[in-house]
């Protein structure tokens, strides 16, 4: 990758948004933590981020309801498909975080931007991560189909920042909570430790993202004196289309500020 030329956080930001490939995305999205992190960026958001983001060619991208049946990791295809399944999550993770940024960091406190270039940073190494045990296991990203879920509750969200806290760290990274730890004990039992301990990692930084979702919710409805199990509650009704699971991993919700009472009378029912 060339040496950056970005002023303001807003266009590196937009720069993660915008590369296609999804190496040079993550390549990208470091970069970008790193000039921040060094102070070399204004804190200016003048950059409008697109509607959608940039990606590769591959994988095709199905609907959620014509994807493949998830499959057990008994096998190495079904090992591959497992992997490429949470690398199209963290790439779509890396988007997520730098579009909250470039959309919406100019009406928060810097703090928010730290937070969220922080988020993208760590996404954008667990897509690196799992690359390498895609190709300890002969497959690419790219070589499977995926879903194109996520980036759909993005653009539903795109005008609010509160929908946009509550539909996705609240509840869609907090769904990472609730089944990692299910495949970490499978890759172990088939002795495939390098997988299991690359999903460990991204299982416990999991948690400081969705603390930051809420925390940043709490934020939010502090100033408008709304009252947050409420207001998160009308707004998943409102822009989260899909199912909350059980069952829930409430030990990591609760470390990571998502109280059972948010989200636990929102369960079972098709939204």
């Amino acid at each position: 990758m060339r040496q950056p030329d970005w002023q303001t956080i807003g266009e590196a930001a937009v720069a993660v948004l915008t590369t296609a490939g999804a190496a040079e995305k993550a390549a990208t999205a470091r970069a970008a933590a790193a000039a921040w992190r060094a102070g070399s960026l204004a804190a200016t958001y003048d950059t409008p981020p697109p509607d959608r983001p940039a990606r590769p060619a591959r994988p095709e991208l199905l609907l959620p309801a014509d994807m493949p049946k998830r499959r057990k990791a008994g096998t190495a295809d079904n090992r591959r498909a497992l992997i490429h399944a949470v690398a199209h999550i963290e790439l779509n993770a890396i988007d997520l975080a730098f579009d909250i940024v470039a959309r919406f960091g100019g009406e928060m406190p810097r703090a928010f931007t730290d937070d969220w270039i922080g988020v993208g940073d760590d996404e954008a190494r667990h897509f690196g991560l799992l690359s390498a045990r895609l190709a300890a296991l002969d497959c690419t990203y790219g070589d499977l189909p995926a879903h194109d879920g996520l980036w759909q509750a993005a653009t539903a969200t795109a005008h609010d920042i509160a929908a946009r806290l509550a539909v996705v760290p609240m509840v869609l990274e907090a769904r990472g909570l609730d089944v990692t730890p299910q495949m970490i004990d499978r890759f172990a039992r088939l002795g495939d430790a390098e997988s299991a301990a690359a999903l460990q990692t991204i299982y416990d930084e999991e948690v400081g993202h969705v603390e930051a979702g809420s925390r940043w919710f709490h934020h939010l409805c502090a100033i408008e004196g709304a009252e947050p199990e409420e207001k998160f509650q009308s707004l998943v009704r409102t822009y989260f289309k899909g199912l909350l699971k059980r069952p829930f991993n409430r030990p990591a919700r609760d470390s990571a500020g998502l109280p059972f009472s948010f989200y636990d009378p929102l369960a079972d029912m098709l939204l």
